[in-house]
């Protein structure tokens, strides 16, 4: 649990595991606390009560430090953590934190900026840069330092529908490593390709369980107050009309995972 402010709680109760190699979707609207959550786990913020547990190590502040460097994090907003003078060298910043080798940082330099395709970017100043391309940038960096859990707070916010596609393309194939992904968002698009789904609503988990098996409860998706997607609203509809039947639901439902 956890509050900014006496008596406005932003967390209550939450308890909830996620899995080494996971892809978790924490889904939920604007005030939810997902961003709060987010920060809670990698020791920005100090829960009021109860624990987190990070790879068995409970995190405190003498252990936060450890905990850190097992976690990468991508801001809604990638002015927060850009701290190099260059693309370049905001890329390899994490990594030297992390007391990379020289050639080993050139080298995931080269391979995270183009995967990005901000290649050709790496010496400019990061604000000359427009929000999409500082957040390609971040997203690099965190990459490049090859931790065992990333969080992506919003972090395609700020990207066209092609660039968030490069971008979710580029998850799905480091959590195949396995690479625990945390993707925090109130995007059902990015929501779909994740292996389980937790739901925030207010503070608390309203529902967690396997993705399909979320995407397929109306009661918990209506009372989430989330935009749906196009597909699961028409299935819903049709539905309430009595006009479906297994195969016009089955043809829905995988419209709905290739949104």
């Amino acid at each position: 649990s956890f509050q900014y402010n006496e008596n406005t709680p932003v967390l209550r109760n939450v308890n909830l595991t996620i899995k080494k190699g996971e892809w978790v979707s924490i889904l939920g609207h604007n005030g939810s606390g997902k961003s709060t959550l987010s920060k809670l786990i990698i020791g920005l913020l100090k829960a009021d009560s109860g624990e987190i547990k990070v790879d068995d190590i409970i995190l405190t502040e003498e252990t936060v430090q450890e905990v850190r460097r097992k976690i990468g994090i991508v801001f809604q907003n990638p002015d927060n953590q850009f701290v190099g003078v260059t693309v370049e060298d905001d890329i390899a910043f994490g990594m030297e934190n992390l007391c990379f080798q020289r050639d080993e940082m050139i080298q995931r330099i080269k391979e995270y900026s183009k995967k990005v395709n901000m290649e050709d970017f790496l010496k400019k100043e990061p604000h000359n840069l427009s929000g999409g391309q500082k957040q390609r940038v971040a997203i690099a960096g965190i990459l490049a330092m090859n931790t065992d859990i990333i969080i992506f707070d919003e972090a395609t916010s700020m990207l066209d529908p092609k660039g968030r596609d490069q971008i979710m393309e580029y998850i799905k194939e480091i959590n195949e490593t396995g690479v625990t992904v945390i993707s925090i968002t109130h995007d059902m698009k990015e929501a779909v390709h994740s292996d389980k789904i937790i739901v925030l609503k207010e503070g608390e988990v309203l529902a967690a369980g396997p993705s399909v098996e979320i995407l397929n409860d109306k009661k918990t998706l209506n009372a989430s107050n989330l935009e749906l997607l196009l597909p699961l609203k028409l299935l819903y509809k049709l539905e309430e009309s009595n006009l479906i039947n297994k195969e016009i639901r089955d043809i829905l439902w995988q419209l709905s995972l290739e949104t």
